[in-house]
Protein backbone atom coordinates (compact mmCIF):
# COMPACT_ATOMS: atom_id res chain seq x y z
CA UNK A 1 0.00 0.00 0.00
CA UNK A 2 0.66 3.68 -0.86
CA UNK A 3 1.04 6.46 1.36
CA UNK A 4 -2.09 8.88 -0.11
CA UNK A 5 -1.16 11.94 -1.82
CA UNK A 6 -1.52 15.37 -0.08
CA UNK A 7 -2.28 17.00 -3.25
CA UNK A 8 -4.11 14.95 -5.80
CA UNK A 9 -5.65 17.01 -8.78
CA UNK A 10 -5.96 13.90 -10.82
CA UNK A 11 -8.73 11.84 -8.27
CA UNK A 12 -12.35 11.86 -9.04
CA UNK A 13 -13.17 10.45 -6.00
CA UNK A 14 -16.89 11.21 -5.07
CA UNK A 15 -18.33 11.72 -0.93
CA UNK A 16 -20.05 8.13 -1.12
CA UNK A 17 -17.01 6.04 -2.33
CA UNK A 18 -14.33 7.91 0.38
CA UNK A 19 -12.61 4.99 2.18
CA UNK A 20 -10.85 5.02 5.58
CA UNK A 21 -7.86 3.93 4.27
CA UNK A 22 -7.32 2.41 0.31
CA UNK A 23 -9.15 5.40 -1.07
CA UNK A 24 -8.17 8.30 -4.01
CA UNK A 25 -8.96 11.47 -1.90
CA UNK A 26 -8.05 15.04 -3.84
CA UNK A 27 -5.91 16.53 -0.76
CA UNK A 28 -9.09 18.76 -0.26
CA UNK A 29 -10.37 19.26 2.98
CA UNK A 30 -14.76 19.85 1.81
CA UNK A 31 -16.08 19.15 5.73
CA UNK A 32 -19.83 20.34 4.28
CA UNK A 33 -19.86 17.43 2.39
CA UNK A 34 -18.60 14.37 4.47
CA UNK A 35 -19.31 10.31 4.02
CA UNK A 36 -18.37 9.66 8.31
CA UNK A 37 -20.80 11.73 10.29
CA UNK A 38 -19.54 10.38 13.31
CA UNK A 39 -15.82 11.93 12.74
CA UNK A 40 -16.99 15.41 11.91
CA UNK A 41 -18.73 15.15 15.48
CA UNK A 42 -15.84 13.30 17.67
CA UNK A 43 -13.88 16.51 16.04
CA UNK A 44 -16.39 18.88 17.63
CA UNK A 45 -16.32 17.50 21.13
CA UNK A 46 -12.70 17.21 21.01
CA UNK A 47 -12.11 21.19 20.60
CA UNK A 48 -14.77 21.89 23.01
CA UNK A 49 -13.23 19.73 25.37
CA UNK A 50 -9.82 21.54 25.05
CA UNK A 51 -7.89 22.28 28.25
CA UNK A 52 -3.65 23.23 28.98
CA UNK A 53 -2.23 21.62 31.89
CA UNK A 54 -1.31 24.62 33.72
CA UNK A 55 -5.08 25.44 34.32
CA UNK A 56 -4.73 22.39 36.90
CA UNK A 57 -3.33 23.37 40.23
CA UNK A 58 -0.96 20.85 41.54
CA UNK A 59 -0.07 23.11 45.00
CA UNK A 60 -1.29 20.67 47.14
CA UNK A 61 0.34 17.61 45.82
CA UNK A 62 4.10 19.36 46.19
CA UNK A 63 2.88 18.78 49.80
CA UNK A 64 1.32 15.55 49.83
CA UNK A 65 4.65 13.58 47.69
CA UNK A 66 6.34 14.60 50.21
CA UNK A 67 4.03 12.92 53.15
CA UNK A 68 3.43 9.93 50.76
CA UNK A 69 4.79 6.26 51.63
CA UNK A 70 8.36 5.17 49.82
CA UNK A 71 6.26 2.45 48.09
CA UNK A 72 3.55 4.79 47.07
CA UNK A 73 6.34 7.39 45.75
CA UNK A 74 7.37 4.49 43.57
CA UNK A 75 4.35 3.79 42.11
CA UNK A 76 4.01 7.27 41.35
CA UNK A 77 7.22 7.77 39.84
CA UNK A 78 6.67 4.66 37.35
CA UNK A 79 3.28 5.19 36.47
CA UNK A 80 4.53 8.83 35.43
CA UNK A 81 7.12 7.02 33.36
CA UNK A 82 5.20 4.70 31.62
CA UNK A 83 2.53 7.64 30.57
CA UNK A 84 4.77 9.56 29.04
CA UNK A 85 6.19 6.82 26.83
CA UNK A 86 2.58 6.30 26.16
CA UNK A 87 1.63 9.84 24.96
CA UNK A 88 5.32 10.09 23.46
CA UNK A 89 4.70 6.90 21.00
CA UNK A 90 1.34 8.03 20.19
CA UNK A 91 1.67 11.90 19.15
CA UNK A 92 4.98 10.24 16.59
CA UNK A 93 2.62 6.63 15.56
CA UNK A 94 -0.57 8.99 14.76
CA UNK A 95 1.12 11.39 12.59
CA UNK A 96 4.09 9.37 11.14
CA UNK A 97 2.82 6.01 10.78
CA UNK A 98 -0.93 5.96 10.88
CA UNK A 99 -2.29 8.93 9.03
CA UNK A 100 -0.24 8.58 6.27
CA UNK A 101 -2.68 5.89 5.00
CA UNK A 102 -5.87 7.28 6.43
CA UNK A 103 -7.99 8.81 3.50
CA UNK A 104 -10.90 10.02 4.56
CA UNK A 105 -10.33 14.01 5.47
CA UNK A 106 -12.53 13.93 8.17
CA UNK A 107 -11.09 10.93 10.14
CA UNK A 108 -7.30 12.82 8.90
CA UNK A 109 -8.65 15.63 10.72
CA UNK A 110 -9.41 13.91 14.29
CA UNK A 111 -6.55 12.18 13.84
CA UNK A 112 -4.19 15.87 13.89
CA UNK A 113 -6.65 16.91 16.36
CA UNK A 114 -5.69 13.61 18.70
CA UNK A 115 -1.32 13.85 17.52
CA UNK A 116 -2.03 17.63 18.85
CA UNK A 117 -3.58 16.48 21.98
CA UNK A 118 -1.22 13.37 22.87
CA UNK A 119 1.55 16.19 23.03
CA UNK A 120 -0.36 18.09 25.56
CA UNK A 121 -0.63 15.21 27.74
CA UNK A 122 3.49 14.85 27.37
CA UNK A 123 3.42 18.25 28.53
CA UNK A 124 0.82 17.47 31.56
CA UNK A 125 3.14 15.16 32.37
CA UNK A 126 6.55 17.61 32.44
CA UNK A 127 4.14 19.52 34.81
CA UNK A 128 3.53 16.92 37.41
CA UNK A 129 7.08 15.47 37.13
CA UNK A 130 8.65 19.10 37.94
CA UNK A 131 6.43 20.30 40.05
CA UNK A 132 5.98 17.44 42.25
CA UNK A 133 8.64 14.49 42.35
CA UNK A 134 11.88 15.22 43.64
CA UNK A 135 13.66 12.73 40.63
CA UNK A 136 12.54 13.75 37.66
CA UNK A 137 15.72 13.05 35.79
CA UNK A 138 15.25 9.64 36.52
CA UNK A 139 11.59 8.92 35.59
CA UNK A 140 12.50 10.06 32.01
CA UNK A 141 15.33 7.59 32.08
CA UNK A 142 13.36 4.51 33.78
CA UNK A 143 12.23 3.80 30.09
CA UNK A 144 16.01 2.31 29.64
CA UNK A 145 16.39 1.41 33.04
CA UNK A 146 13.63 -0.93 34.36
CA UNK A 147 12.96 -4.27 32.55
CA UNK A 148 9.45 -4.45 33.59
CA UNK A 149 8.75 -1.00 31.68
CA UNK A 150 11.23 -1.98 29.30
CA UNK A 151 8.90 -5.18 28.10
CA UNK A 152 6.47 -3.57 28.70
CA UNK A 153 6.88 -0.53 25.87
CA UNK A 154 8.87 -2.98 23.64
CA UNK A 155 5.61 -4.90 23.66
CA UNK A 156 3.37 -1.78 22.53
CA UNK A 157 5.94 -0.49 19.89
CA UNK A 158 6.33 -3.65 18.02
CA UNK A 159 2.82 -3.36 16.24
CA UNK A 160 3.34 0.17 15.22
CA UNK A 161 6.93 -0.75 13.81
CA UNK A 162 5.57 -3.41 11.36
CA UNK A 163 2.82 -1.24 10.23
CA UNK A 164 5.36 0.67 9.44
CA UNK A 165 7.88 -1.74 7.77
CA UNK A 166 4.83 -3.47 5.57
CA UNK A 167 2.00 -1.39 5.13
CA UNK A 168 -0.77 -3.65 4.24
CA UNK A 169 -4.31 -3.39 4.24
CA UNK A 170 -4.61 -6.71 7.24
CA UNK A 171 -1.12 -4.64 9.37
CA UNK A 172 -3.42 -1.13 9.11
CA UNK A 173 -6.26 -3.01 10.99
CA UNK A 174 -4.46 -4.62 12.87
CA UNK A 175 -2.77 -1.34 14.01
CA UNK A 176 -6.85 -0.09 14.36
CA UNK A 177 -6.75 -2.89 17.09
CA UNK A 178 -3.34 -1.76 18.58
CA UNK A 179 -4.37 1.67 18.92
CA UNK A 180 -7.67 0.52 20.72
CA UNK A 181 -6.57 -1.43 23.02
CA UNK A 182 -3.54 1.21 23.94
CA UNK A 183 -6.33 3.63 24.28
CA UNK A 184 -8.67 1.47 26.10
CA UNK A 185 -6.45 -0.88 28.32
CA UNK A 186 -2.75 -0.08 28.68
CA UNK A 187 -3.27 2.86 29.97
CA UNK A 188 -5.73 2.16 33.19
CA UNK A 189 -3.25 0.26 35.70
CA UNK A 190 -1.51 4.07 35.51
CA UNK A 191 -5.03 5.77 35.87
CA UNK A 192 -6.30 4.02 38.44
CA UNK A 193 -3.72 3.86 40.85
CA UNK A 194 -3.45 7.68 41.09
CA UNK A 195 -7.44 7.64 41.60
CA UNK A 196 -7.07 5.29 44.27
CA UNK A 197 -4.60 7.96 46.31
CA UNK A 198 -7.20 10.82 45.38
CA UNK A 199 -9.87 8.12 47.16
CA UNK A 200 -7.83 8.35 49.90
CA UNK A 201 -7.28 12.24 49.65
CA UNK A 202 -3.65 12.17 48.23
CA UNK A 203 -2.64 13.77 45.14
CA UNK A 204 -5.83 15.38 44.17
CA UNK A 205 -4.19 18.02 41.45
CA UNK A 206 -3.05 14.59 39.96
CA UNK A 207 -5.98 12.69 39.77
CA UNK A 208 -7.90 15.89 38.02
CA UNK A 209 -4.72 16.10 35.68
CA UNK A 210 -5.33 12.35 34.49
CA UNK A 211 -9.55 13.33 34.87
CA UNK A 212 -8.70 15.16 31.55
CA UNK A 213 -5.97 13.13 30.01
CA UNK A 214 -8.64 10.22 30.64
CA UNK A 215 -11.66 12.30 28.89
CA UNK A 216 -9.16 12.68 25.95
CA UNK A 217 -8.49 9.37 25.84
CA UNK A 218 -11.66 8.06 25.82
CA UNK A 219 -12.36 10.59 22.43
CA UNK A 220 -9.45 8.38 21.18
CA UNK A 221 -10.62 4.87 21.73
CA UNK A 222 -14.04 5.99 20.27
CA UNK A 223 -12.70 7.13 17.39
CA UNK A 224 -10.67 3.83 16.71
CA UNK A 225 -13.60 1.32 17.72
CA UNK A 226 -15.72 3.58 14.91
CA UNK A 227 -12.95 2.80 12.75
CA UNK A 228 -12.85 -0.84 12.83
CA UNK A 229 -16.22 -1.13 13.05
CA UNK A 230 -16.81 0.47 9.99
CA UNK A 231 -14.03 -1.07 7.93
CA UNK A 232 -15.67 -4.21 9.39
CA UNK A 233 -18.55 -3.63 7.14
CA UNK A 234 -16.88 -1.92 4.41
CA UNK A 235 -14.23 -4.26 3.93
CA UNK A 236 -15.31 -7.50 5.52
CA UNK A 237 -13.12 -9.86 3.59
CA UNK A 238 -10.13 -8.32 5.51
CA UNK A 239 -11.67 -10.09 8.43
CA UNK A 240 -10.50 -13.57 7.88
CA UNK A 241 -9.90 -16.16 10.90
CA UNK A 242 -6.28 -15.65 10.50
CA UNK A 243 -6.45 -11.94 11.28
CA UNK A 244 -8.92 -12.37 14.05
CA UNK A 245 -7.09 -15.00 15.89
CA UNK A 246 -3.84 -12.29 15.58
CA UNK A 247 -6.46 -10.11 16.82
CA UNK A 248 -7.35 -12.15 20.23
CA UNK A 249 -3.37 -12.89 20.76
CA UNK A 250 -3.04 -9.01 20.71
CA UNK A 251 -5.66 -8.82 23.51
CA UNK A 252 -5.01 -11.75 25.46
CA UNK A 253 -0.74 -10.12 25.70
CA UNK A 254 -2.39 -6.71 26.14
CA UNK A 255 -4.38 -8.34 29.39
CA UNK A 256 -0.67 -10.04 30.54
CA UNK A 257 1.35 -6.93 30.06
CA UNK A 258 -1.51 -4.43 31.90
CA UNK A 259 -1.85 -7.11 34.85
CA UNK A 260 1.45 -7.58 35.05
CA UNK A 261 2.20 -3.95 35.49
CA UNK A 262 -0.41 -2.84 37.55
CA UNK A 263 0.77 -5.68 40.23
CA UNK A 264 4.97 -4.55 39.03
CA UNK A 265 3.88 -1.25 40.31
CA UNK A 266 1.83 -1.63 43.45
CA UNK A 267 3.69 -4.30 45.08
CA UNK A 268 0.30 -5.59 46.96
CA UNK A 269 1.18 -2.40 49.06
CA UNK A 270 -1.48 -0.29 47.93
CA UNK A 271 -4.98 -0.54 50.00
CA UNK A 272 -8.16 -0.93 47.75
CA UNK A 273 -5.81 -2.30 44.76
CA UNK A 274 -5.03 -6.53 44.87
CA UNK A 275 -3.52 -8.24 42.67
CA UNK A 276 -6.57 -10.07 41.45
CA UNK A 277 -8.86 -6.77 41.78
CA UNK A 278 -5.92 -5.54 38.93
CA UNK A 279 -5.93 -8.40 36.93
CA UNK A 280 -9.96 -8.79 37.27
CA UNK A 281 -10.29 -4.87 35.79
CA UNK A 282 -8.07 -5.96 32.75
CA UNK A 283 -9.56 -8.49 32.30
CA UNK A 284 -12.86 -6.92 31.95
CA UNK A 285 -11.89 -3.88 30.11
CA UNK A 286 -10.23 -6.28 27.44
CA UNK A 287 -13.51 -7.58 27.15
CA UNK A 288 -15.44 -3.95 27.01
CA UNK A 289 -13.08 -3.26 23.98
CA UNK A 290 -13.78 -6.71 22.06
CA UNK A 291 -17.62 -6.08 22.88
CA UNK A 292 -17.73 -2.60 21.44
CA UNK A 293 -16.23 -4.07 18.11
CA UNK A 294 -18.66 -6.85 17.82
CA UNK A 295 -16.02 -9.66 18.55
CA UNK A 296 -16.63 -12.48 21.38
CA UNK A 297 -15.25 -10.99 25.02
CA UNK A 298 -12.54 -13.36 26.57
CA UNK A 299 -13.03 -13.41 29.97
CA UNK A 300 -16.31 -12.73 31.07
CA UNK A 301 -15.65 -11.21 34.38
CA UNK A 302 -17.29 -8.42 35.87
CA UNK A 303 -16.36 -4.80 37.18
CA UNK A 304 -14.34 -4.96 40.26
CA UNK A 305 -14.03 -1.83 40.80
CA UNK A 306 -17.10 0.57 39.74
CA UNK A 307 -15.89 3.10 41.72
CA UNK A 308 -13.46 4.11 39.57
CA UNK A 309 -15.55 4.93 36.44
CA UNK A 310 -17.43 7.33 39.02
CA UNK A 311 -14.39 8.79 39.81
CA UNK A 312 -13.13 9.81 36.34
CA UNK A 313 -16.49 10.96 35.07
CA UNK A 314 -16.93 14.65 34.34
CA UNK A 315 -20.80 14.59 34.18
CA UNK A 316 -23.39 12.10 33.06
CA UNK A 317 -24.19 13.72 29.52
CA UNK A 318 -24.40 10.91 27.16
CA UNK A 319 -22.63 10.61 23.24
CA UNK A 320 -23.70 8.42 20.60
CA UNK A 321 -21.20 8.81 17.82
CA UNK A 322 -21.51 5.84 15.58
CA UNK A 323 -24.88 7.29 15.03
CA UNK A 324 -23.43 10.75 14.66
CA UNK A 325 -25.72 12.17 17.29
CA UNK A 326 -23.87 14.08 20.16
CA UNK A 327 -26.49 15.77 23.03
CA UNK A 328 -23.92 18.15 23.73
CA UNK A 329 -20.48 20.18 22.89
CA UNK A 330 -19.65 21.21 26.04
CA UNK A 331 -16.52 20.38 28.18
CA UNK A 332 -16.95 17.26 30.29
CA UNK A 333 -19.62 15.32 27.43
CA UNK A 334 -17.97 12.27 27.74
CA UNK A 335 -18.09 9.18 29.95
CA UNK A 336 -17.00 5.75 30.44
CA UNK A 337 -20.90 4.95 28.97
CA UNK A 338 -20.12 5.68 25.58
CA UNK A 339 -17.69 2.54 24.83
Amino acid sequence: MQRKKIYNPESTEKTQDRKIFGGDPTGIFELNDIKYQWAYNLWEVMLNNTWFPKEVDMTVDVRDYKMITECEKEAYDKVLAQLIFMDSLQTNNIIDNLNPFITSPEINLVLVRQAFEEALHSQSYAVMVDSISTNGEEIYELWRKDMMLKNKNDSIAKIYEELGKNPTDSNIVKAMFANQILEGIYFYSGFTYIYTLARSGKMLGSAQMIRFIQRDEVTHLLLFQNMINVTKKERPELFTKELLDDVYDMFRDAVKLEGDWGKYITQGQILGLTDDIIEQYIQYLADERLNAVGLKKLYNVEHPIKWVDDFAKFNDQKTNFFEGNVTNYSKGSLDFDDF
